[in-house]
């Protein structure tokens, strides 16, 4: 997953019921998980990735005990994302720890896009977060920034990019359903603003059965952009998506 767009997967994650064998059992120093998924639109910060089309996504997460993780996730993508590029690749390095009822969270996210025909399009993104639980509710405040790059050029010079968003997620009592909320803000210009700078916002509703999460988000921005095939990608939408963790 993409830091900037937690929400179904983590949904699904966080759903889990852990067996009652398991809270005897010694926390491990290492923990790996994953995920697959498909969705009907890959929306990346409220802009479709996919000329709102479906893709195939999945990843995977190794966790140490003392807070460090590194993760790799992939979908498929059009390639006016990057030229030439059907696929993004995300590497993920970070650590998580709790101070009081504070979860806080350190890393860097590197964008790589296989097959790029040469094009100058892969870059780096530090991110921070700081989240806390309320009874059944979760909120979280992220800061995604990332560096000047001639990546995210607008005018063949270097852009930089900030991106800030607050989620609102909880899950209902006794039955496999969750809902989330989230709004953020892309400050530009940059690529990833496509000029502008932005607001985009979403509802999420998910229902886990075992290892399966099926989910439904409704997404939208303030911003108006087509593709070369005159298609509005920023447009209002329903995305469904279907993700099998283990």
């Amino acid at each position: 997953m993409r830091k900037s767009i937690i929400g179904i997967s983590a949904l699904a994650l966080a759903a889990f019921s852990i067996p009652a064998i398991a809270q005897d059992e010694p926390t491990p120093e290492i923990t790996v998980t994953g995920n697959a998924a498909v969705v009907t639109d890959y929306r990346f910060r409220g802009i479709s990735q996919t000329n709102k089309k479906f893709a195939l996504q999945g990843g995977i997460t190794v966790s140490h005990a003392s807070g460090f993780y590194a993760s790799i996730w992939g979908s498929s993508i059009d390639e006016y994302v990057a030229a030439g590029s059907d696929q993004e690749l995300d590497l993920i390095g970070g650590y998580s720890t709790t101070v009081g009822a504070a979860t806080i969270d350190v890393g860097v996210l590197y964008y790589y896009y296989p097959g790029n025909a040469g094009q100058n399009t892969d870059f780096v993104e530090p991110y921070a977060s700081v989240k806390g639980t309320f009874g059944p509710a979760t909120a979280k405040l992220t800061v995604n920034y990332a560096p000047k790059a001639k990546a995210l050029s607008v005018d063949n010079g270097k852009e930089d990019s900030l991106y800030v968003g607050g989620d609102l997620s909880a899950s209902i009592p006794n039955i496999p359903l969750g809902v989330s909320a989230h709004l953020g803000h892309s400050f530009g210009p940059s690529y990833l603003t496509i000029g502008d700078e932005y607001t985009d916002w979403n509802i999420s509703a998910t229902y886990t059965w075992n290892h399966l999460t099926f989910g439904v988000s409704y997404v939208d921005t303030d911003k108006s952009s087509y593709t070369a095939a005159g298609h509005n990608i920023s447009k209002a939408g329903v995305v469904g998506s279907l993700t099998a963790s283990f």
